[in-house]
């Protein structure tokens, strides 16, 4: 008879995280709203609008590595922690900085923000820390669906906070007074975790397979291209959305609007993702993600109506979630447990890497690749092809494998 699995602790540890995913979460989705904005009017280069947002993805490559280690070793709690005081503090510099109408202050306040941006991810892991397998997909899911409240919080508080008179780059302070609150709130959720801190491994205990020897296993490997490419992609067209929308003669509403409606697509698919790997397989689930990414450019270039931003960057949310979470899911159970620290600092040293290179590389094919924000919208969606493309060829040659091939 089988043994029942209990994942009380595991669901209590979930619900901890999506309130904390909904709440801190929203000061990203504000931030990447109006970082490109406040950059362009900042910022002694256009082609450099998009700065801010690469520093604070940038900040969490960096920050990834040793918070994954901070976890490792005092706890899932301490890392969060760090990672809201972080975005708490950068929150400040960046107010200060538009106090001073200074661009390279600014920049620093978003590098302190891309510290709680690498502890939000590491929010999807923490749920399986305590998860039976069946439960891992599932709760990596409900973690991620968190980000629905803060899809409908962060755009919708930047445009009622925006609304005033002014015009000038002050409009955007009372955004980042928001952000701190969030980061206060935050802070409190996660004395409500209950996950144990991870065993202190004896001098002599294995450690388990090196990080190339990781890095070549098949399964590892796909998981962590298409992890990149799915985020950097995704990023890439969003940090760019806000200029082309009000490029293209709309306005700051409009364009919170569009973002909030992306982000509802990159959640709201979260209760079921989970279901349908289990269902499906985590393969097709992926191959699905990658397919809807594409079908987001192909819509993002017949046009620069309202529909069509709407549209396609729906279609980037939902092609986001199936990818990303297909991925993690992926990765999560190709590793060892004494692996863990190391593989999933790894992974997010690479895919916020690859992130920071697409938030940089958005504002110059936006502001610089033409003479007019159509032009620029339309490179930015060609730039997704090449990508799509390394993921989907690696997906297949997975598939194509052997099972015994893939560990």
């Amino acid at each position: 008879m089988t043994a029942m699995i209990d994942d009380t602790r595991a669901k209590r540890n979930v619900a901890v995280l999506v309130a904390a995913q909904a709440f801190l979460g929203s000061q990203i989705t504000m931030i990447f709203v109006i970082g490109g904005l406040a950059g362009q009017q900042l910022s002694p280069n256009v082609c450099l609008a998009t700065l801010p947002i690469s520093m604070i993805v940038f900040g969490s490559m960096t920050t990834a590595p040793w918070l994954s280690g901070v976890m490792q070793r005092w706890g899932r709690r301490a890392g969060f922690l760090v990672g809201a005081t972080g975005g708490l503090i950068g929150a400040v510099v960046c107010a200060y900085a538009l106090t001073l109408n200074n661009f390279w202050i600014f920049l620093f306040g978003s590098y302190l923000t891309g510290i709680y941006m690498s502890s939000q991810g590491f929010f999807r892991f923490a749920a399986t820390d305590t998860a039976s397998d069946a439960f891992r997909p599932k709760a990596i899911s409900y973690v991620m669906a968190g980000g629905l409240i803060s899809a409908i919080i962060g755009p919708q508080l930047v445009a009622f906070l925006t609304q005033g008179g002014v015009a000038d780059v002050m409009r955007f302070f009372p955004v980042y007074l928001a952000a701190m609150a969030l980061n206060v709130i935050g802070m409190m959720l996660f004395f409500f975790l209950d996950i144990p801190k991870p065993p202190v491994a004896a001098v002599d205990a294995p450690r388990g397979r090196s990080l190339s020897q990781l890095l070549r296993t098949p399964r590892i490997a796909v998981a962590v291209i298409c992890a990149m490419v799915s985020y950097a992609l995704m990023n890439l067209v969003m940090t760019s959305t806000p200029l082309a929308v009000v490029g293209c003669g709309f306005r700051v509403a409009d364009a919170s609007n569009i973002v909030t409606g992306h982000v509802l697509a990159m959640f709201a698919p979260s209760f079921f993702t989970g279901h349908l790997i289990a269902r499906f397989g985590v393969e097709k689930i992926m191959g699905l993600g990658i397919a809807i990414l594409a079908a987001a450019g192909v819509v993002a270039m017949q046009g620069v109506a309202l529909g069509n931003f709407y549209v396609a960057l729906i279609l980037l949310g939902l092609g986001w979630n199936f990818g990303f979470i297909g991925a993690t899911a992926m990765l999560a159970g190709a590793h060892e447990p004494n692996e863990r620290g190391r593989m999933q600092g790894l992974n997010d040293l690479l895919v916020f890497g690859g992130v920071t290179l697409a938030s940089l590389a958005s504002g110059g094919l936006m502001n610089c690749s033409g003479g007019t924000a159509i032009e620029g919208w339309t490179a930015v969606n060609m730039a997704m092809v090449p990508f799509l493309a390394l993921a989907g060829g690696s997906l297949i040659w997975l598939v194509m494998r052997p099972k015994s091939a893939q560990a």
